[in-house]
């Protein structure tokens, strides 16, 4: 059944340049405020919400609390997913970064167990769920408002901006409390009792920043032409139906291929924070500060990996960072184990510099992969069910492993997570050439160009 496309009497006019800093300026927030939980998991939420369960104990539920937003992503990826195919991205990324502001201000005003008991905890992972929700509805739909505003040429380059969220909020969030923990001092009592709390609270500053600079642009011009009237909408399916209907395999094979970024991304930026000063016996400043040089290398990986994949592919950088992933996963801990600053440098800087060769071309490879009416649907349960896979269960698993049989064990978790990404990733059709606009619900093959890359694996 063809589809009709509305013209557009008045096309969107946003210059490209505020599409990038809006797309990249709201995932460095959200992200920044997803990642100010990890760092505090790993340095003091084990004291202040599960003082019960002693250090070994607490890290654990700390981190699984940490695990609990991966379970809520693709739900989250569900529901604004069905909103942004709808309504529109703009107006649902929008409400992704209010509901993660408002619920991670509400962590730093959150009471600690010693003064409300159980309470303390609970509330904390139903805030961690409404963080969840709104990371899940963030990353596809800071991706499509790139990519659908980028020349066809060009989507692996805008594609990076959105891209770049998580690595300048590593860093972001490093620095808040590297400041924070300069100020009140590396043993203080203080940096329990409010200290870590300055970073979560700051967010509505940055919150306030973001909304601004989103609501200056306008809805993406593909979206405008060809979301009014689709089969999906006819025939009274829903986007999150019609992704499953029609692109199972897309799916799958999308978010199978990306669970090792996820694993070494969180393995690299909560639990190394934690295994460098309570297993290394690390300072706080030194794994804090070092976290910041291992960012600027993340940066330039992703970076360099989204603009290459215009040229050779998305697919080809993808595998390259799942093969490096197995003797890279081997090596980690080794390399951290022997307990010198340089050598933790080394080990975050690998983690991180394997994720980000992935995470580059995935910005524009996930919104090539699904038709324009359920395509912020389909990139958002990709993204957010390979982190459950892999980001989801990493850290917890590593404190677990690392617990019982050592740190090397973590290492044959990170490769484990390098082949199954390795299997999917060879099943991946390249999507770089692919018309995002040409595809109709009807069409749930791949085109006769993508099934001749994947075959040769020369595109």
């Amino acid at each position: 059944m063809s589809r009709t496309v509305d013209p557009v009497t008045s096309p969107p006019t946003t210059p490209m340049h505020r599409v990038a800093i809006a797309s990249c300026t709201g995932t460095t927030i959200e992200f920044y405020d997803f990642f100010i939980y990890g760092t505090a998991a790993a340095l003091v939420f084990p004291k202040v919400f599960f003082p019960a369960l002693g250090p070994a104990a607490g890290t654990v539920a700390s981190f699984a609390t940490f695990a609990v937003a991966f379970v809520a992503r693709p739900l989250g990826a569900a529901i604004f997913g069905h909103f942004g195919d709808r309504i529109g991205r703009k107006k649902t990324l929008v409400s992704t970064l209010l509901l993660m502001g408002i619920s991670t201000v509400l962590i730093g005003l959150l009471p600690s167990a010693g003064t409300i008991g159980v309470a303390a905890p609970l509330a904390l992972i139903a805030l961690r769920i409404a963080q969840g929700l709104a990371v899940g509805g963030e990353w596809a739909g800071a991706t499509l408002l790139a990519t659908e505003y980028a020349p066809t040429g060009k989507r692996g380059l805008y594609a990076v901006f959105p891209q770049l969220g998580p690595s300048l909020a590593f860093a972001l969030s490093n620095g808040t409390f590297l400041v924070v923990n300069l100020f009140v001092g590396e043993t203080s009592q203080a940096f329990l009792d409010y200290g870590w709390r300055i970073p979560f609270i700051a967010s509505a500053l940055l919150v306030l920043i973001g909304l601004y600079v989103r609501l200056k642009v306008e809805e993406t011009p593909m979206f405008a032409r060809q979301a009014t009237h689709t089969q999906t909408r006819r025939s009274g399916a829903g986007p999150l139906l019609g992704v499953f209907k029609n692109q199972p395999r897309e799916l799958l094979l999308a978010a199978g291929s990306l669970a090792m970024m996820f694993a070494f991304f969180y393995i690299g930026t909560a639990y190394l924070t934690s295994y460098g000063t309570a297993a290394l016996g690390l300072s706080r400043t030194t794994v804090l500060s070092l976290g910041l040089i291992a960012a600027a290398a993340f940066c330039a990986a992703i970076t360099l990996s989204a603009v290459y994949s215009d040229r050779i592919g998305r697919r080809k950088l993808v595998l390259s960072s799942c093969i490096v992933a197995v003797p890279g996963g081997l090596v980690l801990f080794p390399l951290l184990d022997t307990g010198s600053p340089v050598a933790f440098l080394a080990g975050l800087t690998l983690a991180l510099v394997i994720m980000g060769v992935s995470y580059g071309p995935a910005g524009a490879l996930l919104p090539e992969m699904f038709h324009t009416e359920y395509r912020y649907t389909g990139a958002g349960m990709a993204y957010a069910i390979a982190g459950v896979i892999g980001g989801g269960t990493a850290p917890m698993l590593a404190a677990e492993l690392t617990s019982r049989h050592g740190s090397t064990a973590v290492g044959w978790m990170l490769a484990g997570f390098g082949l199954l990404s390795f299997a999917c990733a060879l099943a991946l059709p390249e999507t770089r050439h692919r018309d995002m606009e040409g595809k109709g619900t009807g069409d749930t093959g791949l085109a006769c160009s993508d099934v001749a890359s994947t075959v040769q694996g020369t595109r």
